[in-house]
C-alpha cells in the first residue's frame, strides 16, 4: 500500500484489535506497521508491514518512538509509549477506543506509577477490566474517525500547498 497519508503503527504484542486496525487500513488504504517482538507470531496480510524487535521490554516502543512522526496514529495500550509520542504530535488510541490527551496522559502516569510502587511493596491493585466487545467497537468507531480526520487534513494540507 503507497503511503498517501498517514501511518498507523501498531504495538502488536498484545494488541487484542488487529483485525479491527486491518480492516479499516485497507478500507481507507493508509499504510500500516505492526511492531512486535520475536516471541510474538504474527500473520499480517501483504499490504501491512510488519517489524519484528528483539524480546527487551522496551524494544517495541523504542521502534514506534524513532519511526513515527507527527500526525501519525499509534495504537497501544503503553501509557509511558502514549505520552512520548503525544509530544511527538502523533495520535495516540488504546485498544478500547480512548484517545490519550495531553490533558490527561500524566494522570494515567501517576496512577500506573503509584500501582507498581504498592505492588513493590506487596500490595495489591485491581487489574485491567476486561476487554469487552464494546470496547472493541468503540475503538473501531474512534479509530474510523481518526483516519477520516487525518486523511482531511491531509488534503487541506495538499491543496494549501498547491
Amino acid at each position: 500500500m503507497d503511503k498517501d497519508y498517514f501511518t498507523i503503527y501498531v504495538d502488536a504484542d498484545s494488541c487484542p484489535v488487529k483485525d479491527e486496525v486491518l480492516y479499516l487500513a485497507e478500507k481507507y488504504q493508509v499504510a500500516t506497521v505492526f511492531v512486535s517482538s520475536y516471541a510474538h507470531e504474527l500473520n499480517v496480510p501483504s499490504f501491512v508491514k510488519r517489524v519484528t524487535v528483539d524480546t527487551d521490554k522496551e524494544a517495541v516502543d523504542l521502534y514506534v518512538t524513532n519511526h513515527i512522526k507527527g500526525n501519525d496514529v499509534c495504537v497501544t495500550q503503553d501509557h509511558a509509549l502514549a505520552s512520548i509520542l503525544l509530544a511527538k504530535n502523533a495520535v495516540v488510541i488504546s485498544p478500547k477506543g480512548e484517545l490519550y490527551r495531553e490533558e490527561t496522559i500524566q494522570q494515567l502516569l501517576d496512577y500506573r506509577f503509584l500501582s507498581q510502587k504498592q505492588r513493590r511493596m506487596g500490595g495489591k491493585t485491581k487489574g485491567p477490566k476486561a476487554f469487552t466487545n464494546q470496547n472493541r467497537q468503540l475503538f473501531f468507531n474512534e479509530l474510523e474517525k481518526v483516519i477520516k480526520n487525518e486523511q482531511e487534513n491531509e488534503k487541506k494540507a495538499r491543496n494549501n500547498k498547491t
